[in-house]
């Protein structure tokens, strides 16, 4: 009797647990967060035109491989700025890597010490939770690989090593930093609206007490390169990681110049309360102050991005509203990723023009310092050494509408020449034929007239496939159809 009455016990202390567990799991689904304001804010339920955005995209590389690589080519630019549009000499049109990077989506990247809900916030943007492919995230540092998450037909990974072999995609000039790199750079390609329109970046969690030869390949390096292509940077704290270290310094030292794409992040807001929230708020603007060199204070968003539910008595609505805020900037490099793309390149197309313009003056003045008793390599030494001396940087200020702020490094062109002979360039006015026309006309054509045009007829919301410079021809005068031949 008395066994019968324990099993009986048993059996019901069983039912009673088994059904506090679906109460908890009931409790648990319940406390999933709304992500309807996701989907409204970056507008993922509006078809886009492709058909005008590929036209102008089409457009856009016609300029750059007609009157924009020539020049580039030519004079070896790549050699002087390898963060800039690069291709790997010798290759045909089809398999450059510069159609890749011109037809690329907008790239946001994450970076910030480890573990502050980089790889969660990428979850929740994506509503990748419990899948099997959701990025791993942990109290521990988890993330140690670069992981681009991208639009693809279907769910895979892609090993580093692929991606930087694909011409297609805009990853080839990682080969660059190494195989042990490569090892750690991985991409997730999955159908997904938002990364039909924008790629994420996730990075490995900044570690200020190891040492950065420990990881074996060039991280900062690594870094520079992504930064120097991202078009939104959230850099993310959490209330727990506010100090500030070499390699957190190292990186904002990298970020200099790009703050008006940098959105500073302070996750995990709902863990405070209000009081102890302004603190954290004070104290990570106290750690940021000497870093950022900008003359208005960064704007910090406060929020707490992941999939599940504010914690109780927090403030809810201000949170909401900070997270709706940080879309809006996402929703706008998306919307404008066009003209960013146009600008990028007509910016690329003027530093082109003033290398080439650098290189002809130093080819010019060599010419005229040589005679038939000078030792070629002592001449240019001399020019190379002391180019204010011979007024190379001077005259191009002089005779051009060139900025004095867009003016390279003089020292890299010691080094540039040091690799390219002098005798390998030849001057500018020797840059023409027949049929082609001349190099320095043609980009200064892309950069005043083509390029512009382009950005209006986008802005203007006109069809972009034919531009002002294919009907008159940018420089001519319009022809007279009335006018008998």
């Amino acid at each position: 009797m008395k066994g019968t009455v324990l099993i009986c016990c048993f059996l019901a202390l069983l039912q009673l647990q088994a059904t506090a567990e679906e109460e908890e799991g009931e409790d648990f689904i319940s406390v999933l967060r709304d992500r309807s304001h996701i989907d409204e804010t970056l507008r993922l339920a509006t078809e886009e035109k492709a058909g005008d955005y590929a036209a102008a995209l089409e457009r856009l590389r016609k300029i750059y491989h007609t009157s924009i690589r020539p020049m580039e080519q030519a004079y070896k630019y790549n050699e002087l700025r390898q963060h800039e549009i690069s291709a790997y000499p010798g290759r045909t049109l089809g398999d450059s890597s510069t159609d890749g990077e011109i037809t690329s989506k907008p790239m946001v990247l994450f970076l910030g010490p480890w573990s502050v809900g980089k790889s969660s916030m990428i979850n929740y943007l994506l509503g990748m939770n419990d899948s099997p492919y959701q990025l791993y995230t942990g109290a521990e540092p988890t993330t140690s690989e670069f992981t681009v998450i991208m639009h693809g037909e279907k769910i895979r990974s892609v090993e580093g090593i692929v991606m930087a072999a694909d011409s297609s995609r805009s990853f080839s000039p990682l080969e660059k930093f190494g195989q042990t790199f490569l090892e750690k750079l991985i991409g997730i390609e999955m159908p997904h609206k938002l990364l039909e329109r924008v790629t994420f970046v996730d990075t490995p969690g900044i570690i200020e007490n190891r040492k950065q030869q420990e990881r074996g390949y060039p991280f900062n390096d690594v870094c520079q390169w992504f930064i120097d292509r991202a078009d939104l940077i959230f850099v993310v704290f959490d209330p727990t990681k506010l100090d500030v270290g070499l390699e957190l310094e190292m990186l904002f030292r990298q970020l200099k110049g790009r703050e008006s794409q940098i959105r500073i992040i302070l996750n995990k807001a709902d863990n405070l309360a209000t009081q102890d929230l302004m603190r954290v708020y004070g104290a990570l603007f106290w750690s940021l102050a000497p870093l950022i060199n900008v003359t208005e204070p960064p704007r910090v968003y406060v929020s707490s991005f992941w999939p599940y539910d504010y914690a109780p008595d927090t403030s809810r609505e201000l949170f909401k509203r900070e997270e709706i805020s940080l879309l809006e900037d996402l929703n706008q490099v998306i919307e404008n990723r066009m003209e960013n793309k146009i600008a990028f390149i007509r910016q690329h197309g003027i530093r082109v023009r003033i290398h080439g313009l650098l290189v002809d003056r130093y080819v010019q003045t060599f010419k005229e310092k040589m005679s038939y008793f000078s030792d070629p390599e002592l001449v240019f030494k001399e020019i190379v050494d002391d180019p204010d001396k011979f007024y190379i940087f001077k005259s191009i200020l002089a005779k051009t509408n060139v900025s004095k702020f867009d003016l390279p490094n003089r020292d890299a062109y010691r080094d540039f020449f040091g690799v390219n002979p002098i005798t390998n360039f030849k001057p500018l006015t020797a840059q023409c034929s027949y049929m082609g026309g001349c190099l320095l006309e043609k980009i200064e054509r892309a950069i005043t007239n083509e390029l512009p045009a382009l950005l209006s007829s986008i802005n203007s919301g006109k069809q972009p496939g034919l531009s002002s410079c294919e009907a008159t021809g940018c420089g001519e005068k319009p022809k007279n159809r009335y006018r008998k031949n």
